[in-house]
């Protein structure tokens, strides 16, 4: 009997969170289009791309986002990435202080 109730606890449990890692999945996908847009328009895009009768363009191109990947020069550069090359550039510099701090701001935005 113990058996039966855990299990049909941990079936509740997966049925409960199911949607809720699609909305995540959803977001991540909304985020990655909204890439550029900024304010209104952004809050404006998000706002219909949440919505249930939106289709990402990831899940309509089918085999595309794969082959991309595949490729090393196409993955997108991470705040991490940029980081690690900007404080590398920094240090060869050898920039210090508020020089260092002006060249990490302005490296980081471009």
């Amino acid at each position: 009997m113990k058996k039966m109730i855990v299990l049909a606890c941990l079936g509740f449990a997966f049925t409960v969170s199911a949607p809720a890692f699609a909305a995540g999945e959803k977001m991540k996908g909304c985020s990655k289009e909204a890439t550029g847009m900024k304010g209104d328009e952004r809050k404006a895009f998000m706002k219909k791309c949440l919505s249930k009768d939106y289709t990402l363009k990831a899940d309509t191109a089918g085999a595309k986002p794969a082959a991309s990947a595949a490729t090393p020069a196409a993955a997108p550069v991470t705040q991490q990435d940029k980081m690690k090359k900007c404080n590398a550039d920094a240090k060869t510099k050898e920039l210090k202080g508020d020089e260092r701090k002006k060249f990490m701001s302005t490296c980081l935005k471009g």
